[in-house]
């Protein structure tokens, strides 16, 4: 496939100014949102031969999540895509100010394997109503989510507008040669890295979600069984194969039997047995391996079996772990939750500070000085008090992370100006104008210069 064919068409689309008709845009997110609507069984089926995802998996944290970003753009692309008039300074009078928001231009967007349809679709949504083209590069972890994509989206819409293209790590690194005027990633640090090096040879803005180490705090003020349970929900979902779920458990050791008891508890109850149809398997045997290996069987407080044959791994909570263990040196990206233990608040919030500024941070506690400290103390992408994930859910919060857990922000308008330019332009009057900026200069005209900025 001749990628450079591709960007040649959907630039000389946006060159034709078509795509910033705002009529244009509702149009066809209209058609994909219908697109996505008529084809979900596909969609469906598709992930589940990936790794087991269940139907309701499926719709509430992927189908639904990019069904709702279209219906938020349709409802607010007048008001996001307006100008917007701001203050004009006292220097600048007669004038008015105003910011106008306009396409970045041919945008890629490369998703990641966990949450295929999400991560992929979901960046492609807010491009197109900002009003860019798009080519999609979805993971090829995920094939058969891949395809699917590939078929609804390029059956349905014309290459010079939106392509999705298949294919591994060769099809990425072709595409990545290319310039393009906006390039967003969903991914790990070290690919970012090799995303973020590529773009600046053309100075191609990014966007970067990455990963991390993102803890879960629990404190001797939490309320044990609703922190067991929504940790266990956040952490077990999607196996484990989720970039903000909780990566271990920071618990105050005055506690620490008693939370792990309500955790297990709620494993139990949740029943993440091996013919679970709401427990996911892992991608794929590299992925299971790599898990596997992370569990010592002598830390082992609950579960820790596994099934190769059907990449099976049960929910596991490892105990008496220490920062210097093997599971602690890199992100899990699976149903392994190690718990630490800790005996001062502050030390814990240091410790925390000192590793690389994870993508999300938790707190479970009721105590107020505690939540202030949490909050002032740690650098996180985002993150909950008495919850996990859930932030995600809300348009009204930006999503992204921090160092090395990523830069830039999606979600909301915070997507829509993620894939724009904000242009300034100042409307001055041709009258009233006095000459202080004109030569000849005098301490008169200074003084008068100093007092009005």
């Amino acid at each position: 496939m001749n990628f450079h064919e591709i960007l040649t068409g959907q630039r000389a689309l946006f060159s034709s100014q078509k795509t910033k008709n705002l009529n244009f845009r509702k149009m066809y997110l209209e058609k994909l949102k219908t697109v996505i609507t008529d084809h979900q069984n596909l969609l469906c089926e598709a992930i589940y031969s990936d790794f087991g995802k269940s139907e309701f998996d499926t719709f509430t944290t992927e189908i639904s999540f990019v069904l709702k970003d279209i219906d938020y753009y349709l409802k607010n692309l007048k008001r996001l895509a307006g100008p917007k008039k701001v203050w004009t300074n006292l220097v600048n009078q007669f004038a008015s100010s105003k910011i106008y928001t306009e396409p970045l231009g041919c945008t890629l967007v490369i998703g990641a394997w966990n949450y295929p349809y999400q991560l992929s679709l979901s960046p492609v949504v807010a491009s197109l109503a900002a009003g860019n083209t798009c080519i999609l590069k979805p993971s090829e972890v995920a094939e058969h989510s891949m395809k699917a994509m590939a078929k609804i989206i390029n059956e349905n819409f014309p290459k010079d507008y939106l392509h999705v293209v298949e294919g591994g790590v060769e099809e990425t690194t072709e595409l990545l040669k290319l310039k393009f005027d906006k390039i967003f990633f969903t991914g790990s640090p070290r690919v970012g890295k090799i995303v973020y090096e590529a773009a600046a040879k053309h100075l191609t803005p990014v966007t970067l979600e990455l990963g991390g180490k993102s803890p879960a705090i629990v404190t001797s003020h939490a309320d044990f069984e609703v922190a067991a349970k929504r940790i266990v929900w956040g952490k077990f979902l999607n196996a484990g194969q989720t970039c903000v779920a909780p990566d271990y458990i920071l618990v105050d050791e005055k506690v620490k039997e008693s939370f792990l008891d309500a955790m297990t508890q709620y494993l139990k109850k949740f029943s993440y047995t091996a013919d679970a149809k709401h427990y996911t398997r892992i991608i794929n045997t590299r992925n299971f391996e790599r898990l596997t290996r992370l569990i010592d069987p002598e830390k082992v407080y609950h579960g820790g079996n596994s099934d190769a044959a059907i990449r099976y791994i049960e929910p596991t909570l490892l105990h008496n772990i220490s920062w210097d263990d093997t599971v602690m040196q890199e992100e899990i990206f699976g149903p392994i939750l190690p718990v630490l233990t800790f005996q001062n608040f502050n030390e814990a919030l240091l410790r925390i500070s000192e590793q690389e500024k994870p993508l999300a941070a938790y707190l479970f506690s009721g105590n107020a000085e505690e939540k202030e400290l949490f909050t002032q103390k740690i650098s996180f992408g985002g993150g909950c008090i008495n919850d996990v994930m859930m932030h995600l859910s809300n348009d009204h919060l930006p999503f992204g992370g921090v160092g090395n857990s990523g830069m830039g922000n999606y979600h909301g308008k915070y997507g829509f100006e993620a894939f724009s330019h904000q242009k300034s332009v100042l409307d001055r009057a041709t009258w009233g104008e006095p000459n202080l900026k004109y030569p000849p200069y005098t301490d008169e005209k200074l003084n008068w210069i100093k007092r009005l900025m």
